[in-house]
Protein backbone atom coordinates (compact mmCIF):
# COMPACT_ATOMS: atom_id res chain seq x y z
CA UNK A 1 0.00 0.00 0.00
CA UNK A 2 2.87 2.68 0.67
CA UNK A 3 4.81 1.10 -2.49
CA UNK A 4 2.11 2.20 -4.45
CA UNK A 5 0.85 5.59 -2.54
CA UNK A 6 5.22 6.22 -2.67
CA UNK A 7 5.16 5.24 -6.47
CA UNK A 8 2.48 4.62 -8.35
CA UNK A 9 -0.20 6.65 -7.13
CA UNK A 10 -3.05 7.16 -9.81
CA UNK A 11 -6.72 6.74 -10.27
CA UNK A 12 -7.83 3.47 -11.96
CA UNK A 13 -10.36 3.25 -15.03
CA UNK A 14 -9.70 6.50 -15.94
CA UNK A 15 -6.44 7.59 -17.60
CA UNK A 16 -4.74 6.58 -20.91
CA UNK A 17 -1.20 6.96 -19.52
CA UNK A 18 0.96 4.56 -18.11
CA UNK A 19 0.62 5.50 -14.54
CA UNK A 20 -2.86 4.81 -14.47
CA UNK A 21 -2.63 1.77 -16.82
CA UNK A 22 -0.51 0.34 -14.46
CA UNK A 23 -3.08 1.13 -11.55
CA UNK A 24 -5.59 -0.31 -12.88
CA UNK A 25 -4.01 -3.32 -13.94
CA UNK A 26 -3.40 -3.69 -10.44
CA UNK A 27 -6.46 -3.07 -9.04
CA UNK A 28 -8.15 -5.54 -11.65
CA UNK A 29 -5.68 -8.32 -10.12
CA UNK A 30 -6.96 -8.12 -6.80
CA UNK A 31 -10.64 -8.74 -7.96
CA UNK A 32 -8.87 -11.80 -10.06
CA UNK A 33 -7.19 -13.32 -6.43
CA UNK A 34 -10.17 -12.53 -4.53
CA UNK A 35 -12.29 -14.58 -6.90
CA UNK A 36 -9.86 -17.61 -6.49
CA UNK A 37 -10.01 -17.20 -3.15
CA UNK A 38 -13.84 -18.37 -3.18
CA UNK A 39 -13.43 -20.34 -6.36
CA UNK A 40 -15.88 -17.86 -7.95
CA UNK A 41 -14.79 -19.54 -11.05
CA UNK A 42 -15.43 -15.54 -12.55
CA UNK A 43 -13.76 -12.16 -11.17
CA UNK A 44 -16.48 -10.17 -12.48
CA UNK A 45 -18.56 -11.81 -9.38
CA UNK A 46 -16.69 -9.69 -7.28
CA UNK A 47 -17.43 -6.21 -6.34
CA UNK A 48 -15.32 -4.19 -4.23
CA UNK A 49 -17.17 -2.03 -1.58
CA UNK A 50 -15.76 -0.32 2.03
CA UNK A 51 -16.55 -3.49 3.99
CA UNK A 52 -19.01 -6.21 4.99
CA UNK A 53 -21.66 -3.65 6.25
CA UNK A 54 -21.75 -1.74 3.11
CA UNK A 55 -21.71 -4.76 1.15
CA UNK A 56 -25.24 -5.85 3.28
CA UNK A 57 -26.72 -2.83 2.65
CA UNK A 58 -26.25 -3.08 -0.99
CA UNK A 59 -27.77 -6.20 -1.46
CA UNK A 60 -30.57 -4.85 0.81
CA UNK A 61 -31.14 -1.66 -1.44
CA UNK A 62 -29.97 -2.65 -4.63
CA UNK A 63 -31.29 -6.09 -5.14
CA UNK A 64 -34.05 -7.34 -2.22
CA UNK A 65 -36.06 -3.72 -2.21
CA UNK A 66 -37.22 -4.21 -5.39
CA UNK A 67 -38.19 -7.44 -5.15
CA UNK A 68 -39.99 -7.54 -1.64
CA UNK A 69 -43.60 -6.59 -1.20
CA UNK A 70 -46.59 -5.65 1.18
CA UNK A 71 -46.91 -8.91 3.40
CA UNK A 72 -43.60 -10.64 2.56
CA UNK A 73 -41.25 -11.83 4.86
CA UNK A 74 -37.27 -11.72 5.15
CA UNK A 75 -35.49 -14.41 7.64
CA UNK A 76 -32.25 -13.67 9.57
CA UNK A 77 -31.23 -15.69 12.96
CA UNK A 78 -31.12 -14.77 16.23
CA UNK A 79 -27.18 -14.60 16.92
CA UNK A 80 -26.56 -12.04 13.54
CA UNK A 81 -24.26 -9.09 14.34
CA UNK A 82 -26.11 -5.78 13.75
CA UNK A 83 -24.85 -5.33 9.80
CA UNK A 84 -26.79 -8.68 8.67
CA UNK A 85 -29.82 -7.82 10.71
CA UNK A 86 -30.17 -3.89 10.77
CA UNK A 87 -30.30 -3.34 6.80
CA UNK A 88 -33.03 -6.48 6.71
CA UNK A 89 -34.95 -4.69 9.39
CA UNK A 90 -35.02 -1.48 7.26
CA UNK A 91 -35.91 -2.70 3.97
CA UNK A 92 -38.92 -4.82 5.86
CA UNK A 93 -39.99 -1.52 7.60
CA UNK A 94 -39.72 0.24 3.74
CA UNK A 95 -41.81 -2.54 2.11
CA UNK A 96 -43.90 -3.31 5.03
CA UNK A 97 -42.55 -6.64 5.19
CA UNK A 98 -41.78 -8.88 7.99
CA UNK A 99 -38.68 -10.07 9.42
CA UNK A 100 -38.03 -13.73 10.78
CA UNK A 101 -36.06 -15.01 13.18
CA UNK A 102 -34.64 -18.24 13.33
CA UNK A 103 -34.05 -18.99 17.17
CA UNK A 104 -30.71 -20.12 18.58
CA UNK A 105 -30.77 -22.91 21.65
CA UNK A 106 -29.09 -22.76 25.05
CA UNK A 107 -25.95 -24.05 23.76
CA UNK A 108 -25.19 -21.15 21.05
CA UNK A 109 -26.16 -23.23 17.71
CA UNK A 110 -29.19 -22.81 15.52
CA UNK A 111 -32.15 -24.54 15.71
CA UNK A 112 -32.10 -25.84 12.42
CA UNK A 113 -35.65 -27.78 13.06
CA UNK A 114 -37.09 -24.75 12.86
CA UNK A 115 -36.00 -22.83 9.26
CA UNK A 116 -38.02 -24.98 7.42
CA UNK A 117 -41.42 -23.78 9.44
CA UNK A 118 -39.88 -19.94 8.57
CA UNK A 119 -39.76 -20.52 4.89
CA UNK A 120 -42.76 -19.98 2.58
CA UNK A 121 -44.06 -18.73 -0.73
CA UNK A 122 -44.16 -15.17 0.42
CA UNK A 123 -39.98 -15.70 1.94
CA UNK A 124 -37.77 -13.31 -0.16
CA UNK A 125 -34.36 -13.72 1.28
CA UNK A 126 -32.35 -15.50 3.73
CA UNK A 127 -29.55 -14.18 5.27
CA UNK A 128 -27.43 -15.61 8.01
CA UNK A 129 -23.68 -15.42 9.07
CA UNK A 130 -21.22 -18.20 8.73
CA UNK A 131 -19.31 -17.77 12.11
CA UNK A 132 -20.89 -15.62 15.29
CA UNK A 133 -18.77 -12.87 16.08
CA UNK A 134 -20.22 -13.54 19.66
CA UNK A 135 -20.81 -17.36 20.04
CA UNK A 136 -18.21 -18.21 17.73
CA UNK A 137 -20.36 -20.98 16.31
CA UNK A 138 -19.22 -21.90 12.70
CA UNK A 139 -23.01 -22.52 11.24
CA UNK A 140 -23.50 -25.26 8.99
CA UNK A 141 -24.26 -22.96 6.37
CA UNK A 142 -24.85 -25.38 3.63
CA UNK A 143 -27.66 -27.11 5.39
CA UNK A 144 -28.99 -23.65 5.71
CA UNK A 145 -28.42 -22.44 1.49
CA UNK A 146 -30.09 -25.79 0.80
CA UNK A 147 -33.06 -25.11 2.70
CA UNK A 148 -33.66 -22.07 1.23
CA UNK A 149 -33.21 -23.00 -2.40
CA UNK A 150 -35.18 -25.83 -2.18
CA UNK A 151 -37.86 -23.10 -1.73
CA UNK A 152 -35.73 -20.83 -4.58
CA UNK A 153 -34.79 -18.77 -1.63
CA UNK A 154 -31.88 -16.16 -2.60
CA UNK A 155 -29.53 -16.51 0.19
CA UNK A 156 -26.44 -13.89 1.69
CA UNK A 157 -24.08 -15.34 3.98
CA UNK A 158 -22.09 -12.79 6.10
CA UNK A 159 -18.35 -14.00 5.90
CA UNK A 160 -16.96 -11.56 8.21
CA UNK A 161 -15.66 -13.57 10.77
CA UNK A 162 -14.64 -16.70 8.23
CA UNK A 163 -13.19 -15.64 4.81
CA UNK A 164 -9.58 -15.77 4.55
CA UNK A 165 -9.73 -18.31 8.40
CA UNK A 166 -12.18 -21.25 6.68
CA UNK A 167 -12.31 -22.74 3.48
CA UNK A 168 -14.64 -21.21 1.33
CA UNK A 169 -16.04 -22.55 -2.27
CA UNK A 170 -19.10 -20.45 -3.41
CA UNK A 171 -19.48 -22.38 -6.61
CA UNK A 172 -19.71 -25.65 -4.39
CA UNK A 173 -22.14 -23.59 -1.14
CA UNK A 174 -23.87 -22.79 -4.71
CA UNK A 175 -24.06 -19.31 -3.13
CA UNK A 176 -25.69 -16.18 -4.15
CA UNK A 177 -24.44 -13.62 -1.76
CA UNK A 178 -21.40 -13.35 0.05
CA UNK A 179 -20.04 -10.12 2.05
CA UNK A 180 -16.81 -9.91 3.75
CA UNK A 181 -13.79 -7.25 5.10
CA UNK A 182 -10.09 -7.29 4.75
CA UNK A 183 -9.38 -6.11 8.00
CA UNK A 184 -10.73 -9.27 9.56
CA UNK A 185 -8.63 -11.51 6.94
CA UNK A 186 -5.30 -9.42 7.86
CA UNK A 187 -5.55 -6.67 5.32
CA UNK A 188 -6.44 -2.78 5.39
CA UNK A 189 -9.63 -0.81 7.04
CA UNK A 190 -12.09 0.46 5.23
CA UNK A 191 -12.27 -2.28 2.26
CA UNK A 192 -15.01 -4.94 1.75
CA UNK A 193 -16.32 -7.48 -0.99
CA UNK A 194 -19.23 -8.14 -2.53
CA UNK A 195 -19.78 -11.76 -3.93
CA UNK A 196 -23.30 -11.96 -6.32
CA UNK A 197 -23.89 -14.72 -8.42
CA UNK A 198 -23.85 -14.20 -12.32
CA UNK A 199 -27.78 -15.65 -11.94
CA UNK A 200 -28.75 -12.63 -10.16
CA UNK A 201 -25.56 -9.27 -11.05
CA UNK A 202 -28.48 -8.34 -14.17
CA UNK A 203 -30.58 -7.21 -10.73
CA UNK A 204 -27.84 -5.49 -8.75
CA UNK A 205 -28.91 -1.75 -9.25
CA UNK A 206 -26.67 1.01 -8.75
CA UNK A 207 -26.34 1.71 -5.07
CA UNK A 208 -24.16 4.94 -5.32
CA UNK A 209 -24.60 7.66 -8.54
CA UNK A 210 -21.23 9.32 -9.57
CA UNK A 211 -18.45 8.86 -12.74
CA UNK A 212 -16.74 5.68 -12.69
CA UNK A 213 -19.92 3.56 -13.05
CA UNK A 214 -21.66 4.64 -16.24
CA UNK A 215 -21.82 3.85 -19.95
CA UNK A 216 -23.50 6.78 -20.94
CA UNK A 217 -24.97 10.28 -19.35
CA UNK A 218 -27.52 12.75 -20.89
CA UNK A 219 -29.64 15.05 -18.95
CA UNK A 220 -32.66 13.42 -19.07
CA UNK A 221 -31.28 9.69 -18.73
CA UNK A 222 -27.83 7.54 -17.54
CA UNK A 223 -27.27 4.20 -18.54
CA UNK A 224 -24.94 2.57 -16.23
CA UNK A 225 -22.07 -0.34 -16.40
CA UNK A 226 -22.86 -3.68 -15.81
CA UNK A 227 -22.28 -5.40 -12.08
CA UNK A 228 -20.09 -5.00 -10.74
CA UNK A 229 -18.99 -1.64 -11.99
CA UNK A 230 -22.04 -0.12 -11.47
CA UNK A 231 -21.45 -0.43 -7.75
CA UNK A 232 -18.28 1.32 -7.57
CA UNK A 233 -19.02 5.10 -8.59
CA UNK A 234 -16.34 7.86 -7.77
CA UNK A 235 -12.45 7.16 -6.45
CA UNK A 236 -12.07 3.73 -5.23
CA UNK A 237 -9.86 2.82 -1.80
CA UNK A 238 -7.05 1.67 -4.84
CA UNK A 239 -4.56 1.18 -2.10
CA UNK A 240 -6.86 -0.92 0.51
CA UNK A 241 -7.59 -2.76 -2.29
CA UNK A 242 -4.01 -3.49 -3.28
CA UNK A 243 -3.68 -4.36 0.71
CA UNK A 244 -6.44 -6.94 0.43
CA UNK A 245 -4.63 -8.24 -2.98
CA UNK A 246 -1.73 -8.98 -0.29
CA UNK A 247 -3.69 -10.50 2.44
CA UNK A 248 -5.09 -12.81 -0.14
CA UNK A 249 -1.82 -13.90 -1.57
CA UNK A 250 -0.40 -14.00 2.23
CA UNK A 251 -3.94 -16.43 3.06
CA UNK A 252 -3.45 -18.65 -0.08
CA UNK A 253 0.47 -19.68 1.50
CA UNK A 254 -1.59 -20.84 4.56
CA UNK A 255 -3.69 -24.21 4.78
CA UNK A 256 -7.13 -23.18 5.95
CA UNK A 257 -8.36 -26.15 7.09
CA UNK A 258 -4.90 -26.42 9.45
CA UNK A 259 -5.58 -22.82 10.63
CA UNK A 260 -9.06 -23.28 11.33
CA UNK A 261 -7.99 -26.08 13.55
CA UNK A 262 -5.14 -24.30 15.15
CA UNK A 263 -7.54 -21.59 16.28
CA UNK A 264 -10.11 -24.15 17.69
CA UNK A 265 -8.09 -26.05 19.85
CA UNK A 266 -6.32 -22.86 21.39
CA UNK A 267 -10.22 -21.18 22.29
CA UNK A 268 -10.88 -25.26 23.29
CA UNK A 269 -7.80 -25.51 25.77
CA UNK A 270 -9.03 -21.41 27.00
CA UNK A 271 -12.41 -22.83 28.00
CA UNK A 272 -10.81 -25.20 29.79
CA UNK A 273 -8.96 -23.30 31.46
CA UNK A 274 -11.79 -20.70 32.31
CA UNK A 275 -13.54 -23.67 33.73
CA UNK A 276 -10.32 -23.93 36.31
CA UNK A 277 -11.43 -20.81 37.72
CA UNK A 278 -14.53 -21.12 38.72
CA UNK A 279 -17.52 -18.59 38.97
CA UNK A 280 -17.21 -18.12 35.25
CA UNK A 281 -19.66 -18.37 32.55
CA UNK A 282 -19.00 -19.10 29.25
CA UNK A 283 -21.77 -17.42 26.39
CA UNK A 284 -22.90 -21.07 24.17
CA UNK A 285 -20.63 -23.98 23.71
CA UNK A 286 -21.62 -24.66 20.30
CA UNK A 287 -19.95 -28.22 18.83
CA UNK A 288 -18.23 -26.69 15.98
CA UNK A 289 -16.67 -23.62 17.37
CA UNK A 290 -13.99 -20.79 16.17
CA UNK A 291 -11.63 -19.03 17.43
CA UNK A 292 -13.78 -16.42 19.54
CA UNK A 293 -14.80 -17.08 23.01
CA UNK A 294 -17.36 -15.09 25.13
CA UNK A 295 -17.67 -15.19 28.80
CA UNK A 296 -19.13 -13.44 31.81
CA UNK A 297 -17.19 -13.24 35.41
CA UNK A 298 -19.49 -13.63 38.46
CA UNK A 299 -20.21 -10.22 40.01
CA UNK A 300 -16.83 -8.64 37.81
CA UNK A 301 -18.56 -6.49 35.60
CA UNK A 302 -17.30 -7.15 31.76
CA UNK A 303 -15.57 -3.31 31.03
CA UNK A 304 -13.52 -4.09 33.97
CA UNK A 305 -12.41 -7.27 33.21
CA UNK A 306 -11.76 -5.94 29.85
CA UNK A 307 -9.60 -2.45 31.27
CA UNK A 308 -7.88 -5.12 34.16
CA UNK A 309 -6.74 -7.09 31.02
CA UNK A 310 -5.58 -3.95 28.94
CA UNK A 311 -3.09 -3.33 31.85
CA UNK A 312 -1.04 -6.17 30.85
CA UNK A 313 -1.52 -5.61 27.02
CA UNK A 314 -4.04 -8.22 26.48
CA UNK A 315 -6.71 -7.02 24.07
CA UNK A 316 -10.07 -8.29 24.30
CA UNK A 317 -13.38 -6.89 23.93
CA UNK A 318 -16.20 -6.09 26.12
CA UNK A 319 -19.97 -5.08 25.46
CA UNK A 320 -22.41 -6.51 23.47
CA UNK A 321 -20.53 -6.91 19.84
CA UNK A 322 -23.17 -5.43 17.92
CA UNK A 323 -25.06 -7.96 18.92
CA UNK A 324 -27.51 -6.39 21.30
CA UNK A 325 -30.96 -9.03 20.53
CA UNK A 326 -28.66 -11.95 20.93
CA UNK A 327 -27.52 -11.42 24.20
CA UNK A 328 -31.03 -9.90 25.19
CA UNK A 329 -32.42 -12.72 24.57
CA UNK A 330 -29.95 -14.94 26.50
CA UNK A 331 -30.61 -12.25 29.33
CA UNK A 332 -27.30 -11.37 29.43
CA UNK A 333 -26.09 -7.46 28.76
CA UNK A 334 -23.06 -8.06 28.29
CA UNK A 335 -19.71 -10.15 27.97
CA UNK A 336 -15.90 -9.85 27.86
CA UNK A 337 -15.14 -11.32 24.57
CA UNK A 338 -11.39 -12.83 23.21
CA UNK A 339 -10.47 -13.82 19.77
CA UNK A 340 -8.00 -15.93 18.72
CA UNK A 341 -6.03 -15.46 15.33
CA UNK A 342 -2.72 -17.98 13.63
CA UNK A 343 -0.63 -15.32 15.56
CA UNK A 344 -1.45 -16.77 19.47
CA UNK A 345 -0.48 -18.96 21.17
CA UNK A 346 -1.17 -21.33 24.25
CA UNK A 347 1.52 -19.07 26.36
CA UNK A 348 -0.84 -16.39 24.99
CA UNK A 349 -4.07 -18.47 26.70
CA UNK A 350 -1.94 -18.97 29.62
CA UNK A 351 -1.42 -15.53 30.51
CA UNK A 352 -4.61 -14.17 30.55
CA UNK A 353 -6.29 -17.07 32.73
CA UNK A 354 -3.16 -15.53 34.94
CA UNK A 355 -4.65 -11.79 34.72
CA UNK A 356 -8.26 -13.15 35.49
CA UNK A 357 -7.49 -15.13 38.10
CA UNK A 358 -5.35 -12.48 39.59
CA UNK A 359 -8.55 -10.10 38.85
CA UNK A 360 -10.46 -12.39 40.77
CA UNK A 361 -8.59 -12.48 43.77
CA UNK A 362 -8.19 -8.98 43.76
CA UNK A 363 -12.40 -8.11 43.33
CA UNK A 364 -13.26 -11.20 46.03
Amino acid sequence: MTDFYEKENANVHRGLYELSSAATRRFEAVRTKVSDLLHAGDPQTISFTKGTTESINIVAQSFLKQRLKQGDNVVISAMEHHANLIPWQQVCAQRKAMLRIIPVDKTGELMLEKIEALLDTRTKFLAVTHISNVLGVINPIGEVISAAHRKNIPVLIDGAQSVGHLPIDVARLNLDFLAFSAHKMFGPLGTGVLYCKKEFASEMAPYNFGGGSIKNVEFDHTEFLDYPRNLEAGTANISGVIGLGAAIDFILDLNLSETALYTSHLSAYFKERLKSIGKIKITGEPKDFSGIVSFTMENIHPHYAASFLAQSNIAVRAGHHCAQPLLESMHIPSTVRASFSIYNTQDDVDKTIEELVSLKKFWS
